[in-house]
């Protein structure tokens, strides 16, 4: 007796109430590049002409506070740039995404000023990659706190957000609320090194209660941007007073040195480079 067995495909959830709403809803709103509208696969995509416009840090750069060497030997000094040798911060090491150039600045200044909070996931996803040894090595996440007259204005912290996707992407730990910004800064805009550091200087304090969950762990300080790295630094010295056991910084995007100057690089025009970065460090 000859016996005849069916096989079946295997279930799918092609079904799924959630697949065929997103689905619909492409259907109706093709996905669209977040910076150009450009036609994408997915939503929360770019396209390739504004994904390869952006400019990532990666060697040569400084060992410590990563700011990218325009040239290889200037790799020649222990890894350090100048700025680190003459004045060491009080954090292991810093790095960052991206370059500060028209094409971050698309990403960046809405995201910090325009409501456009979706793009903490694309930044995050470029800090992922450019932080993977300090996300691995980091035993908690810490967002650089607003000041709360800023938050109650702009309703989010753009640094939480970061903080946040990062945690969802690598498991680590986030602690939104460990730091304060205990009293409001001007902007940094406009101001030397050494004037943002005596802006900054004691601005910061580790709130009441989160001191024990701080002590001794590796912190991994997030942030949207850095300019001469005060603000890192502020956040860095005050984390390690309560016993933290070492303090490293990722942000997304990393204003150039203005004393590292390529003569290959098209450089900003005075006054336009002054108005974004007053709306950058606002």
């Amino acid at each position: 007796m000859v016996r005849l067995y069916l096989a079946f495909p295997p279930r799918t959830d092609f079904f799924n109430p959630r697949r065929l709403a997103r689905a619909a809803l492409d259907l109706l709103l093709p996905p669209a590049c977040v910076t150009c509208a450009t036609p994408v696969d997915a939503p929360g995509l770019q396209c390739g002409v504004c994904f390869g416009a952006l400019s990532a840090i990666g060697a040569p750069c400084c060992a410590c506070c990563g700011a990218p060497f325009e040239l290889a030997w200037h790799d020649s000094e222990g890894g350090l740039c100048h700025r680190c040798i003459d004045t060491p911060p009080p954090f292991h090491r810093a790095r960052a995404a991206l370059n500060y150039d028209k094409a971050s600045r698309r990403l960046v200044l809405p995201f910090k000023h325009g409501d456009r909070t979706e793009y903490a996931a694309i930044l995050a996803r470029k800090m992922a990659q450019a932080g993977a040894v300090l996300l691995r090595e980091a035993d908690v996440l810490v967002p650089v706190p607003l000041h709360r007259r800023r938050l109650f204005s702009r309703r989010y912290n753009q640094a939480a957000l970061l903080a946040q996707a990062l945690g969802r992407m690598t498991g680590r730990a986030v602690l939104i609320d460990a730091l304060i910004r205990s009293h409001a800064t001007e902007s940094l805009a406009r101001k030397s090194a050494a004037e943002r550091r005596d802006e900054v200087a004691g601005a910061f304090s580790v709130r009441p209660g989160r001191a024990t969950a701080l002590a001794g762990r590796r912190i991994l300080v997030i942030d949207d941007v850095m300019t001469s790295g005060a603000t890192a630094s502020a956040c860095a010295e005050t984390l390690l007073e309560v016993g933290a056991a070492s303090v490293d910084v990722l942000v997304a995007v990393r204003v150039p040195d203005p004393r590292l100057k390529s003569r290959g690089r098209k450089r900003f025009r005075r006054r336009n480079r002054a108005v974004d970065l007053k709306e950058l460090d606002e």
